[in-house]
C-alpha cells in the first residue's frame, strides 16, 4: 500500500506517487525518462525520445472525435531538488518520503516535485484510461525545464497535429495563464588574490528564511541568504582582521536561498568582537526582517587554530563590497498589467573558495525583452568593473499574450459552466514553456492551468488533494467536450 493509496482520483495519485519514488531533480531525469518510455511502450502508444531525453506519445481519438481538433498536453519531467539544511539526503539516488496532512501531500524533509510531477500524472492517468471520451491527445514531457527549459528549446515537434496546447504547469486553481515573463541565467565569476594566514576558524549560518520561486515570490521581498552574507562580511571586514575561507549558499538559480554557510578565519583574542559584531547585526537585520522572515538567525560555531589559505583583509573588503552589492530582487512593475512584476532576478546560488573565488548565478526575468538584455548587462558591467567575468545561459523568450484564443474562450465557458463563475485570465512573473514552443508549432493557441500548490521550490512545498481532484475533473470534462457542444450550450446560456 502506497502513502497516497485510497486518494481520489486514484490513478492520477497512483502515478504521482510512483513518479515520486523515481530520482528526478533537473539535470537527473534518465530514469524518469526511462519510466515514460515504458510506460508508451505497455500500452502500445507511438512515442519518441530524443537526445536531450524529452519524451512524446500520442493517444489516437476514440471512437466519434476522429473530427475534432487534436489538443497537445504539456509538462515537465524535472523537479527543484532542494531539501531542509543539514538534512541528510541525496536527491539523485533516495526517493522522496510522502506524507499526507489533510487536505496536503508534502514530501518530509524536500521539496515535493508537484511541479510538474503532478502534470505528468494527470497525462498518464489519461492515457492509461480507454473509457474516456477525447479528440487525439499529443503528450509532450520535457527534460530540464527548471534549468532554463533546455528540454523545450532543442525538442523536434513537427511532427504533431495539434495547434491547441494545455500547458498543466501552473500552480492556483481557476486562474487561466495566458502570458508569461523571458527569462536567463546569468553566471558571474570573480578571481580572488588568497593567501595563507593564521588565526581561529569560525563557521557562521544565516538562514531561517522562507525562501521561495524567484517567479512567484520575489514581490514579497524575502530575504536572500547569499545577498545577506554579502552584506555581513563587508561590515564584518570593516571592523576587524577578516579571512574568508568558504561559502555555500543556495540550491538552485530560481529558488530564493534560504540559509547560506562561510567559514571564516579571525586573529586569537578577536572573539569577543566577532560575537558583539555578530549579536549586533543579527539583531539590526532580524528587525528589518521580521515581518518577512521571523524566522531569521545568524549562528557562529567555534573551530580550531590553525593556518588556511583564505581571502583576507582588504582583498576580502573589497570582494565583499561587490558581493553585497549586487542587484537582487524586483527591479520594475508592469505598468500594463497591476501587481505583476516586469522585471526581477534573483541571486539564487553562491559559491566561494579560496583556491577558485567567487561564482554567482542569477535567475533573471522581464516580460519586456529590452528590460531583460538591461539587466542582463548591468549584472555583467558590475563585475566587469571588479574584475570579473559573466556568461548568460537558458535565454528563453516570453509567452506574449494572444487576444484571440479559441482554447481559452471554449476553456473559459466550460470552466463557468461547471463551477457558476468565470476562471481568472492572467499573466505571470515565472517562466512557462509556452514561448519556446510557440515558435516551433505555427499559431500554436495556448494555455496554461493547474491544481493548488504552496511554496514550490522549497521544502515546504504541498499539494492539495481536493484541487487536484477538480482539475482531473474539468480536464476530462473539457477533452470530452466538443467544439460544436460548447457553442450550443452558450447560445442557450
Amino acid at each position: 500500500m502506497g502513502v497516497l493509496s485510497g486518494l481520489q482520483p486514484e490513478r492520477v495519485f497512483h502515478y504521482f506517487e510512483e513518479i515520486c519514488g523515481i530520482p528526478h531533480g533537473s539535470g537527473h531525469v534518465e530514469a524518469i525518462s526511462d519510466y515514460l518510455v515504458e510506460f508508451a511502450k505497455r500500452r502500445g502508444l507511438p512515442w519518441i525520445r530524443d537526445e536531450a531525453g524529452n519524451v512524446i506519445f500520442i493517444k489516437e481519438a476514440s471512437p466519434g472525435y476522429e473530427g475534432e481538433a487534436a489538443v497537445i498536453l504539456q509538462g515537465h519531467m524535472d523537479m527543484v531538488a532542494v531539501s531542509e539544511p543539514g538534512l541528510a539526503v541525496d536527491m539523485t539516488r533516495e526517493p522522496l518520503r510522502l506524507a499526507v496532512e489533510g487536505d496536503r501531500i508534502r514530501a518530509l524533509g524536500t521539496s515535493l516535485g508537484g511541479d510538474d510531477g503532478i502534470a505528468v500524472a494527470y497525462m498518464l492517468a489519461l492515457f492509461e484510461d480507454g473509457s474516456l471520451k477525447h479528440p487525439r491527445l499529443e503528450a509532450v514531457i520535457t527534460v530540464d525545464e527548471e534549468v532554463g527549459m533546455d528540454g523545450a528549446r532543442v525538442i523536434d515537434l513537427s511532427m504533431l497535429q495539434g495547434r491547441r496546447m494545455i500547458n498543466l504547469d501552473s500552480e492556483e486553481e481557476g486562474i487561466f495563464l495566458a502570458g508569461c515573463a523571458g527569462g536567463a541565467r546569468i553566471r558571474c565569476h570573480l578571481g580572488t588574490p588568497a593567501s595563507e594566514h593564521g588565526g581561529r576558524i569560525w563557521q557562521v549560518t544565516l538562514g531561517g528564511l522562507k525562501g521561495g520561486h524567484s517567479g512567484g515570490e520575489i514581490h514579497r521581498e524575502r530575504g536572500n541568504s547569499n545577498l545577506l552574507m554579502g552584506r555581513f562580511l563587508r561590515g564584518l571586514s570593516r571592523e576587524l582582521e577578516t579571512g574568508l575561507l568558504s561559502c555555500e549558499g543556495g540550491m538552485a538559480d530560481n529558488a530564493i536561498p534560504r540559509e547560506s554557510v562561510a567559514r571564516i578565519l579571525v586573529p586569537e583574542g578577536a572573539e569577543e568582537n566577532l560575537r558583539a559584531f555578530a549579536a549586533a547585526w543579527e539583531k539590526e537585520a532580524g528587525a528589518e526582517l521580521a515581518s518577512r522572515d521571523p524566522g531569521f538567525f545568524l549562528r557562529l560555531e567555534r573551530g580550531e587554530a590553525e593556518r588556511a589559505l583564505c581571502l583576507w583583509g582588504e582583498e576580502l573588503d573589497r570582494c565583499a563590497a561587490y558581493w553585497s552589492s549586487l542587484p537582487n530582487g524586483v527591479q520594475a512593475m508592469s505598468q500594463d498589467i497591476e501587481g505583476l512584476v516586469e522585471t526581477s532576478l534573483n541571486l539564487g546560488v553562491l559559491h566561494f573558495s579560496a583556491r577558485e573565488g567567487l561564482e554567482a548565478d542569477f535567475s533573471v526575468r522581464s516580460s519586456i525583452e529590452s528590460a531583460k538584455r538591461a539587466l542582463l548587462d548591468k549584472v555583467g558591467a558590475l563585475t566587469e568593473l571588479a574584475g570579473g567575468t559573466c556568461r548568460v545561459e537558458g535565454d528563453y523568450p516570453g509567452w506574449a499574450y494572444r487576444v484571440h484564443s479559441p482554447l481559452r474562450e471554449k476553456m473559459t465557458a466550460l470552466y463557468e459552466e461547471m463551477y457558476g463563475r468565470k476562471p481568472r485570465i492572467e499573466a505571470i512573473h515565472a517562466g512557462l514553456e509556452c514561448g519556446l514552443l510557440a515558435a516551433k508549432i505555427p499559431d500554436l493557441d495556448c494555455v496554461s492551468m493547474g491544481p493548488d500548490m504552496r511554496d514550490i521550490h522549497t521544502a515546504q512545498e504541498t499539494l492539495s488533494i481536493s484541487s487536484t481532484a477538480r482539475v482531473w475533473e474539468y480536464l476530462v470534462r473539457l477533452l470530452e467536450q466538443k467544439d460544436g457542444e460548447i457553442l450550443q450550450e452558450r447560445r442557450r446560456l
